[in-house]
């Protein structure tokens, strides 16, 4: 792991609401697929398997985006599945249709049968984050990474990504306590995963709970919240002599902003339905807000872009005791021109810097 002290710790000030000279911005999945170098790196290595789990090839995508743009946190470069593979599931990624497993968890005996997997399994991450720490040299922050509990067991139950949750939906009320069984375990192997991670180099941690969202009201807080909550309390939250920031996004939570916010988390990604302003009065500068440009702004045009970074840093509002972190609502299209990056990257550093002042 690298000894470099920070030269930009921006990013990690502001997820500590500790006075910053402008607003950072990294974007969901910015080491990726509207990169022609991505595309490149990902051929030279034959599969997705074979670019994630080679730590060189990790390190080299996800430093691709931080040559090209002036972003103020990198994040490691991996998948939220790595714990579902590690469990035995049998992980592949068939082209054009995305993630599936080909031992989903259907029955109760493929419930009882399953265990949190040896962290050596995962060793291949954790190379790459100590890789990824070196190469960046103290330039910007790395970000480590997990999915939430429900969102991997979304993907372990459906076997793959799913429109309606029919089967992960169908245990959780039929079975409730075979679906229990699966978050439990889910919980323990990422607290152990993300620490894991951090002792490794990972300066802040984010849990995506991607699929949060698709859960009942009165099914959000027994079946995931509870088990964000479980994950963020296990997790380090001190190293190298400073505090290790965790990020918590559920996309489409924001009617639930106040819950996810008390969940000792200190930031609270937000998607583009949720107003920036109204969260932050919601919760009262108690955490920091990451977020929340809607993705397709990226393909409007320059002055789209322009004009709409301006409103998501206005809708924040002054900055005085809270914390805000620019990035998208979600993660970045594959389609993006990364022109569209570039002027996102400017006008939100130099339009921010007149707040700030």
């Amino acid at each position: 792991m690298s000894s470099t002290p920070l030269k930009n710790d921006v990013f990690l000030r502001a997820l500590m609401r500790e006075p910053v000279p402008y607003t950072p911005l990294w974007l969901m999945r910015q080491a990726g697929r509207y990169l022609p170098e991505y595309k490149e790196t990902r051929a030279k290595a034959g599969s997705f398997m074979n670019l994630a789990q080679n730590r060189e090839y990790a390190c080299e995508v996800t430093l691709q985006p931080l040559r090209r743009f002036d972003f103020d946190a990198a994040i490691l470069f991996s998948d939220i599945l790595t714990i579902p593979h590690a469990m035995g599931l049998g992980l592949d990624f068939v082209a054009g249709e995305g993630p599936q497993f080909e031992r989903p968890l259907r029955t109760e005996n493929d419930v009882n049968a399953l265990e949190v997997p040896d962290m050596q399994k995962l060793q291949y991450v954790f190379d790459a984050v100590s890789l990824i720490r070196k190469e960046l040299d103290g330039k910007v922050p790395l970000i480590g990474f997990a999915g939430s509990p429900w969102t991997i067991g979304c993907y372990m139950v459906e076997g793959q990504g799913s429109k309606d949750y029919r089967y992960i939906k169908s245990m959780m009320y039929a079975r409730p306590d075979l679906l229990h069984r699966i978050l439990d375990i889910n919980a323990q192997a990422t607290i152990q995963y993300l620490n894991q991670q951090i002792e490794a180099g990972a300066q802040a941690a984010m849990i995506f709970d991607s699929w949060g969202g698709v859960l009942a009201n009165n099914q959000f807080e027994q079946f995931s919240l509870h088990y964000t909550r479980k994950v963020v309390s296990g997790l380090i939250r001190e190293r190298e002599g400073r505090a290790v920031p965790v990020i918590v996004f559920t996309k489409g939570g924001g009617q639930w902003l106040e819950k996810i916010a008390a969940c000792g988390a200190d930031a609270v990604g937000l998607d583009w339905t949720t107003s920036l302003g109204q969260a932050r009065k919601r919760v009262n500068d108690s955490v920091a807000l990451q977020g929340n440009l809607d993705p397709m702004v990226l393909f409007g045009g320059e002055q789209a872009v322009r004009e709409q970074a301006r409103q998501v840093i206005d809708d924040f509002g002054p900055v005085g005791n809270g914390g805000h972190v620019f990035n998208l609502g979600h993660g970045i299209s594959q389609f993006t021109p990364p022109e569209s990056v570039e002027i996102l990257v400017d006008e939100v550093h130099t339009y921010s810097q007149k707040m700030h002042k």
